[in-house]
């Protein structure tokens, strides 16, 4: 996979006097159908997420509230998003290694999951990401 097929997606964002509403639907704003919503808070400053990638798993990546900033990186090629809307969210696709850091103070982070936890899904060191990157 190439990290030019990883996007900012926007959202819909439906505004009046009583505040914005946006939503997501599965195969239709991503690429995916939706079988797992987690999110991370309370990140202390400084802190880094992630350091992995996954062999076939999709996601959608969003700041819920704050931001932080995801590096991804297809093992030829990096690129750095910052995430601060909540209309906004960053389609990873399987097979890119990301790190997630510099997270604002109260930043929540949600994340849309092709498929349930599946540790067997997990490329978790660099090295081993890259050789298996190099062979697709």
């Amino acid at each position: 996979m190439s990290i030019h097929l990883c996007k900012i997606v926007e959202l819909p964002k439906i505004s009046n006097s009583q505040g914005n509403l946006t939503f997501i639907e599965a195969n239709n704003h991503i690429p995916f159908d939706i079988q797992r919503v987690y999110y991370l808070y309370d990140v202390p400053g400084g802190s880094v997420r992630g350091g992995h990638a996954h062999k076939n798993l999709h996601q959608l990546i969003v700041a819920m509230s704050g931001s932080f900033d995801i590096v991804l990186d297809d093992g030829k090629e990096k690129k750095r998003f910052h995430l601060n809307r909540s209309y906004n969210g960053l389609y990873i696709c399987p097979m890119i290694w990301r790190e997630l850091d510099n997270f604002s103070s109260g930043s929540v982070c949600m994340v849309l999951a092709s498929n349930f936890y599946d540790e067997e899904d997990y490329l978790r060191d660099y090295h081993t990401f890259l050789t298996a990157a190099a062979d697709r």
